[in-house]
């Protein structure tokens, strides 16, 4: 499960960021695409804020489908899966976005 990894970097960079004695809410972009599953990075989340200023703080995770640009027909389509395939069955597209991990708000007292 390398969602714990990647939970301990996300609360490492935070802390290491955010000077405040206890943060209240963390607000967290995890992509359709991006190959990280959002409840595992939840259930890791109480564990590794343990003794840390994000202990009991409230994670929001927004989860925005992908986008693609389809070299077959030439079309835009949303994507919401990690395999890659446009409605006409082609795989030779190109992503465009969902593909993001990222810290999108802290809150703090």
């Amino acid at each position: 499960m390398h969602e714990l990894g990647i939970t301990q970097s996300v609360v490492e960079a935070v802390l290491d960021a955010v000077a405040e004695p206890r943060i209240t809410r963390l607000q967290l972009e995890i992509g359709k695409l991006s190959g990280v599953m959002p409840d595992s990075v939840r259930f890791c989340f109480d564990l590794v804020a343990q003794g840390t200023a994000l202990e009991g703080a409230c994670l929001d995770i927004v989860e925005p489908a992908g986008s693609g640009r389809c070299h077959a027909c030439g079309i835009e389509c949303e994507l919401s899966d990690p395999i890659v395939l446009c409605s006409c069955g082609s795989a030779d597209v190109t992503v465009l976005s969902g593909q993001r991990l990222r810290v999108r708000s802290v809150e703090v007292a």
